[in-house]
Parts: C-alpha cells; structure tokens; sequence
C-alpha cells in the first residue's frame, strides 16, 4: 500500500506511519513557505530561483504522496526529504535574512537591532 492510501490508513499504532505523516508535513509545510515566498527575494539570497525550489519541493511531495513514503528504501524519498533540508536551513534563513520575518515583524528595536 502506498501513496495517499499509506496516510489515510490510520494506522497509528505503527511508528513507520508517523514517519511517513511526519515527513509529507515537512514537506509539505516547506513547499507552502516556498510558494509564499518573494521571487526576487531569492535572487537577493543568491539561492536559485522560486521556480526551481517549486519545482523540487513540489515532485519531493507529490512523489511520497503518489508512491507512498518509506524512508528505509526510496531513493526518492531521501532524495526529497534532502532537497527539503537545504531549503529549510540554508534557502530560507538566507530570505528571512533578507526579507525579516514574513510576517511584518523584525528583529529591529528603535535603535537598531537587539
């Protein structure tokens, strides 16, 4: 069993199945951050483009969730679930840097930062 049916599966008396939700959340939840991210933004961070880390976080998701997540054995997961590391600690630090934190605050007092 694999894909979508390996998650709507409910089996969570099995470890491997939170494994499998945990790494589609992580997934899923970088692409999301990706999407809503400014494109020149990631032309400032000197960090692809937004195209491109659309397109790898979204084949990273849509391939666990087409053929399912299994850790010990795909490739394409732990291919996915790399390129979904790098953006996580090195391409999106480097945009927040840039852009503060994407929510209207920043880490700037009223005489400089703190």
């Amino acid at each position: 069993m694999g894909g979508v049916f390996q998650v709507l599966a409910l089996d969570y008396l099995n470890p491997f199945w939170w494994v499998a939700v945990a790494i589609l959340g992580f997934k899923l939840v970088a692409l999301v951050d990706a999407g809503s991210r400014r494109e020149d933004a990631y032309r400032a961070a000197d960090k692809k483009t937004k195209t491109f880390w659309l397109v790898i976080l979204g084949l990273a998701f849509g391939l666990d969730l087409l053929f399912g997540v299994n850790p010990l054995y795909s490739i394409l997961t732990l291919a996915g679930l790399a390129a979904t590391i790098v953006y996580w600690v090195d391409v999106r630090p480097a945009i927040r840097q840039l852009t503060g934190r994407g929510d209207g605050r920043s880490n700037s007092g009223p005489y400089g930062p703190w």
